[in-house]
């Protein structure tokens, strides 16, 4: 009986991929395996780092000023492709990206060539983010943006559980393999490179604009901004109190990347479909609310007195904060909903990529100062205060009404 109801499961799953628009099912491919990539990456950078270096707390901190500055430009680089449609540029970032993994296998072992090329894999990952989203919200109409978005998100994060499974058995069965784990995450990104050719140009969006700013949007704008502060201390400074603090090992980052890929297979999904039904201001308001918690479960599990069970309440933040980056996808909505033309989606994408980068280039040297001068807790605290703005700024969000065909409260037009 269970053998048949897992054929007629199986078939109904390969029945909706044959179903699914050709277009959707290569995007998905190509998001995925990204998402290969970025899990191998992930797992792995922050002790590549460690055991290649031995840098402290404040190293580590100001390394992300160069590593986040392409993401500062990326509505320069995206504005200097505008010939390119967003399918195409999404392929040249994806190669990017390639050439970015396999110098840092390559030619990593020298501080002056690991930021060179930490810098190129950078460059591409973070011109493809904006692309990635326009692309996919493009591929359903306006009421299916959560869900698109959702898909997409699910896609990545799940394929991120063949990276991380990938590190795990590396550094457990073969040793600190760096050279082998930067390849491996090469080759996916030129897969998802060719993938991306292979779907056609946006028409809606073929001749997009340099550069959007506007009045209009100052709301999203601020979202980034702040997203771009609460990012950085998880991206920076959460592996990095796993790492020295309690000394975990590569092999760890992956086996939480895997739970975190699992859960996410699941939950990307139905968060997109939640934007669509909750609307993209309660979304945000709870991402907000949720991070606080998490940032003080970082900073103070260790005051608790649990002794070693202390690392599990950090496994525990360490997922839901991983989970909650797919909140990214509401204000990728809300600017959608509120965008004067359609051509103003992408190019107003990259510029809310750019401010918050702008943010958190600065964050990590000013965390790494508060973390050796008054301790590590206290890095955390004030990304608590960060996760409050964002909860406060995240309630004046308003989007079109769907149902009455009205707008409410939007911002002013500029």
């Amino acid at each position: 009986m269970r053998i048949a109801q897992f054929g007629v499961s199986r078939i109904g799953i390969l029945g909706r991929i044959r179903r699914a628009d050709p277009q959707l099912v290569v995007f998905l491919a190509a998001v995925a395996a990204l998402g290969v990539t970025s899990g191998i990456f992930q797992t792995t950078f922050n002790n590549y780092l460690h055991d290649t270096f031995a840098i402290g707390a404040e190293t580590r901190g100001w390394l992300e000023f160069p590593r986040e500055f392409p993401g500062f430009l990326v509505a320069v680089f995206a504005g200097a492709l505008f010939f390119l449609s967003e399918t195409r540029v999404a392929a040249v970032a994806a190669a990017v990206t390639a050439i970015g993994m396999a110098g840092l296998g390559l030619l990593g072992e020298t501080w002056t060539w690991m930021l060179v090329f930490m810098v190129t894999w950078s460059m591409g990952g973070h011109v493809e983010m904006p692309m990635r989203s326009a692309i996919a919200m493009s591929l359903g109409t306006s009421n299916q943006h959560g869900r698109r978005l959702g898909q997409a998100a699910g896609a990545r994060v799940g394929a991120t559980v063949i990276g991380g499974l990938f590190v795990w058995i590396v550094i457990d069965y073969v040793g600190a393999n760096y050279v082998l784990t930067f390849m491996a995450g090469a080759a996916t990104a030129l897969v998802a490179a060719w993938l991306y050719m292979r779907i056609k140009p946006i028409a809606q969006t073929s001749q997009r604009a340099k550069f959007v700013f506007k009045r209009r949007y100052w709301l999203y704008y601020v979202l980034c901004t702040l997203f771009g502060a609460r990012k950085q201390v998880f991206l920076t400074f959460a592996p990095w109190v796993l790492v020295t603090v309690f000394g975990e090992p590569a092999s760890t980052f992956a086996k939480l990347w895997i739970v975190t890929a699992l859960l996410g297979v699941f939950f990307q999904p139905a968060l997109g479909n939640l934007i669509d039904l909750w609307g993209e201001r309660r979304v945000l308001m709870v991402d907000g609310l949720a991070l606080v918690l998490i940032c003080l479960g970082y900073g103070f599990a260790h005051k608790l007195v649990l002794g070693h069970g202390a690392v599990w309440v950090l496994y525990v933040c360490y997922v839901l904060d991983q989970l909650l980056f797919g909140v990214e996808n509401a204000r990728s909505a809300y600017l959608a909903k509120i965008a004067e033309r359609p051509e103003d989606v992408s190019p107003s994408l990259s510029t809310g990529i750019s401010l918050n980068h702008a943010v958190s280039m600065l964050i990590p040297t000013l965390g790494g100062y508060i973390w050796v001068r008054y301790g590590y807790p206290w890095v955390f605290l004030g990304a608590a205060g960060v996760a409050t703005l964002t909860t406060i700024a995240s309630s004046l969000v308003r989007t079109p009404s769907l149902r009455e065909g009205r707008v409410d409260e939007l911002p002013a037009s500029g």
